[in-house]
């Protein structure tokens, strides 16, 4: 990755200097979509019907009463999952909901960043705000699948032990045939009854899975949106979606996260010279780091801060001001999604620059 040559930044004239080599990024993928859509896992749709609980006469035996016990606590524990069942069936529909008022104020941003806004667009920044409620709903649409799945655990539980008693009913002295019949008939029911707990639970799983997942990805594209926002142009999704990592407990915070680099014989992948006052690099930025984790995912950045040379005095100011840039290029990447893990910071002196610089390399 080191020996390609990436774009670079600078403070310069966009246009360039006359004869300059001009190299272009190529637009992300949601750049390059006019109409962006976002697809949100698929959840489950089975319907789970309970089959039924056959009645039978009492037989007047000690395992006939056993008999219609247990038919009863089955008919009970059939009239608990066909609540759980329309429960489930309720909670898919809200989540359904959120996730389409979600998805529409995503795109609704997305589109407008597209077209061009300004930086801070206060309509946008709102719609930011709604969709941010509505991805919490989902969030607790969510929390409410894993109690549910819990509930059906213990219906689990409690099929498998009534069809465990069935069996031992065999073998109770005092049964005559027709309390083996509806043993039988019973112990069918009930067998059945457990394939389709098992099968509720294992999509609940899944369900709660898959939707978990890619809540925490929404968030971290939702943080990314934000930073869209702020600058008025469409970046794309997370960085750290894109690379397929997600963030543990770090924060981009400290300067000294990380071994002195060594940046010699290394082409920068971007070149973000501060010589101004307000540098638009953060498209930049974006582009050049995830084309970076395209080519490889596992790619850990270099953040350097170089300062200019001059007098002691300019030299002391010039080391302080590189590394309060290096702190607003970190602070870009965190607002992308990047996990603080796969950066090291370091700082640098070039006496021969000409203006302070933030160099980012990849390795």
């Amino acid at each position: 990755m080191s020996d390609e040559l990436w774009p670079s930044l600078t403070g310069e004239d966009p246009a360039g200097q006359p004869g300059a080599t001009v190299q272009q990024i190529p637009p992300s993928s949601a750049e390059a979509n006019p109409q962006p859509v976002l697809t949100p896992p698929a959840m489950g749709s089975t319907n789970f019907t309970v089959p039924g609980v056959t009645p039978g006469q009492p037989t007047g035996t000690f395992v006939g009463q056993k008999v219609q016990q247990m038919r009863s606590e089955l008919a009970q524990l059939q009239q608990q999952v066909t609540s759980r069942n329309q429960a489930l069936q309720s909670i898919r529909v809200k989540a359904t909901q959120d996730s389409q008022n979600y998805h529409g104020l995503v795109a609704a941003v997305s589109t407008r960043l597209q077209m061009g806004t300004t930086p801070g667009n206060p309509i946008l920044i709102n719609q930011w705000n709604q969709a941010q409620v509505n991805l919490d709903r989902m969030a607790s649409d969510v929390d409410q699948l894993s109690s549910l799945g819990n509930q059906v655990a213990a219906d689990s539980a409690m099929a498998t032990y009534l069809l465990q008693a069935i069996k031992s009913t065999y073998s109770l002295s005092g049964a005559i045939d027709e309390d083996h019949r509806q043993l039988a008939v019973l112990e069918d029911e009930t067998a059945k009854t457990v394939v389709l707990i098992d099968r509720l639970l294992g999509e609940l799983s899944q369900d709660v899975a898959r939707q978990s997942n890619y809540i925490g990805s929404e968030r971290a594209n939702l943080t990314t949106l934000s930073a869209a926002i702020k600058q008025g142009e469409l970046l794309g999704p997370s960085l750290g979606n894109r690379a397929t990592y997600y963030a543990g407990a770090q924060q981009f915070a400290a300067m000294d996260t990380g071994a002195p680099v060594n940046t010699q014989g290394r082409v920068p992948l971007v070149v973000i010279r501060f010589d101004r006052a307000d540098v638009p690099y953060q498209q930049a930025l974006y582009n050049a780091v995830s084309q970076a984790l395209a080519r490889k995912p596992n790619a850990v950045f270099d953040v350097v801060a170089v300062a200019a040379g001059g007098t002691p005095a300019q030299a002391a100011s010039n080391q302080n001001q590189a590394r309060r840039n290096a702190d607003r290029v970190l602070r870009s990447l965190a607002d992308m999604g990047l996990p603080a893990s796969r950066v090291n910071v370091t700082a640098a002196r070039d006496a021969q620059a000409a203006a302070n610089e933030v160099q980012v390399f990849v390795r």
